[in-house]
């Protein structure tokens, strides 16, 4: 029963308003930082650690997986769009997306791509 107890209120403390928000702003920052070419996931933390600085500990570990999950869906970006793979991971979106992109079917590859990251994530 404890360990309902411990999760429901690890729940509660990440489904306030305000770390909601801080998750946004990672995943929005890390998509845009994220769609560079040879940029990973790593590299993105790494330039956006000093903007957790000033952060509360919860809402910076918070905002560094938003961070991390946007990076990683914006190598996608790249790969399905201009068939350069952001990082490793990426290589085999690079594959089939970027066929669909060439017969104009870019708008499904990259839902196909977002969705993935959403539920993988």
């Amino acid at each position: 029963m404890d360990l309902f107890d411990n999760l429901a209120l690890g729940f509660g403390v990440a489904f306030t308003f305000q770390n909601l928000i801080y998750a946004f702003i990672g995943c929005l920052l890390g998509t845009l930082i994220g769609v560079l070419p040879g940029v990973g996931p790593v590299a993105t933390i790494a330039m956006l650690l000093p903007a957790t600085y000033a952060l509360p500990p919860i809402a910076a570990l918070i905002m560094l997986a938003g961070i991390y999950y946007g990076a990683q869906y914006g190598g996608s970006t790249t790969a399905i769009l201009v068939n350069l793979p952001g990082e490793a991971s990426s290589v085999v979106t690079m594959i089939d997306g970027y066929q669909m992109a060439r017969k104009g079917r870019a708008g499904p590859a990259l839902a196909a791509a977002g969705m993935g990251s959403f539920f993988a994530g």
